[in-house]
């Protein structure tokens, strides 16, 4: 049997774009989520601040990720199952609690989400004590009220860092900071700002894990700002961020990866990866976003899925590659579609000023727009598809240096 769609991933972007194929009129959707139960990370988020992009509420996380379920109702989910490989030819790999199974799709949308980085990658000094942990894991014990911490102390401040917060004065914990390393938080310093007011928790920048002490249970850390060190006394380390896509399926001959850049899976400008059966959307394609970011992505995704199975989509190739200079990382990493509009996305990896400035291979400029990062280092510009045969690469780069 041959499935319509297969979504790999039941988070924000995956139900998303099963909902949204589900309105457009397809009727076999196939949800794949390795976990016991849909809905993704908000599961475990017990404060408010979910829905408001896509469903124009504010939930608490759990609500959210209900809310999302119950909006692709019509879809087929298998949970507790975990997909091992994509293959060409819309040929999906699954291993079920039953055994490993085959299934075939006329499109498959790759929707698998991101991983924090744990802590040995991290280089953090010290013994390996009860008590360090990621957000994930932090924020399930949370939930089933399985807390055995009362004075954290996070490490990271991306906006999951603040969830973190939340989480934790929510289950009746008392952080006791939060630190980033770098001279700048990841988020605009308003929301620092606001959180720490708001939570009653010292945001410090500039200030780096050098050492966690403690043998059996954690005690404490040892943390450096402007070459001094000090003893921050607590009983837990949420490492938060760092995160890194969830591609590992985006390994084989049906899909490449970004190793360079974003790290993900390697799109055009309608979600299309190598093999233009597959697609992919969310955070699976960089870093973290938040969950309308990536729900609006699962939506657009779904739309061109849609066009897809309608033969209404320009041909993969020929492609114009699209390249950086000086920035983080740029997605889609191809535009196709001679003539169509395409928004191409990036991520400074520093706070700076200066116009954002795509180039043709001759380097005449084709868009520009301002690309300052002093509130948020995401990017984005728009630009007019060029013909592939004119120009066999864009470059995406700044026109000024960093202050």
């Amino acid at each position: 049997m041959t499935h319509d769609v297969i979504i790999i991933g039941g988070g924000p972007a995956g139900l998303t774009a099963a909902r949204t194929l589900l309105r457009g009129g397809v009727r076999d959707v196939v949800v794949i989520e390795r976990n016991p139960e849909c809905g993704g990370l908000p599961r475990f988020c017990q404060h408010p601040g979910w829905g408001m992009l896509d469903f124009h509420r504010v939930w608490r996380g759990p609500r959210y990720a209900r809310a999302l379920v119950h909006a692709a109702r019509g879809a087929t989910f298998l949970t507790d199952c975990a997909v091992t490989a994509i293959e060409p030819g819309g040929i999906v790999q699954v291993n079920t609690p039953h055994g490993a199974q085959t299934m075939r799709a006329r499109a498959i949308l790759l929707a698998t989400g991101i991983r924090e980085t744990p802590r040995a990658p991290r280089l953090i000094g010290g013994m390996r004590p009860f008590g360090v942990l990621n957000t994930g894991a932090f924020q399930e014990l949370a939930r089933f009220g399985r807390l055995p911490f009362r004075t954290p102390v996070v490490i990271g401040s991306e906006l999951v860092a603040f969830s973190a917060l939340a989480t934790a004065r929510h289950a009746g914990a008392r952080p006791v900071a939060l630190l980033e390393e770098h001279a700048h938080l990841s988020v605009p310093s308003v929301v620092g700002h606001a959180a720490s007011w708001r939570y009653r928790v010292p945001v410090r920048t500039a200030t780096r894990l050098v050492e966690i002490l403690g043998r059996d249970r954690v005690e404490g850390v040892m943390v450096e700002h402007r070459g001094r060190q000090a003893l921050l006394p607590c009983d837990s380390v949420v490492l938060t961020g760092c995160f890194r896509p969830e591609a590992t399926l985006a390994d084989g001959n049906a899909v490449r990866r970004d190793l360079d850049g974003t790290r993900g899976p390697i799109i055009d400008n309608f979600y299309r990866c190598d093999d233009p059966q597959v697609f992919a959307a969310g955070n699976v394609l960089r870093g973290v976003e938040h969950s309308g970011y990536v729900a609006r992505e699962g939506r657009d995704a779904a739309r061109a899925i849609l066009r897809a199975l309608s033969g209404d989509l320009p041909a993969p190739t020929p492609y114009v590659s699209v390249r950086t200079t000086g920035l983080g990382y740029v997605y889609p990493q191809r535009l196709t579609g001679v003539g169509q509009t395409a928004r191409l996305f990036a991520r400074d990896s520093s706070v700076a000023r200066g116009d954002l400035v795509a180039r043709d291979a001759s380097r005449r400029v084709i868009a520009r727009r301002s690309g300052h990062t002093l509130l948020w280092p995401r990017l984005d510009i728009t630009l007019t598809v060029p013909d592939p045969l004119d120009a066999s690469h864009v470059s995406l780069e700044r026109e000024t240096a960093e202050p």
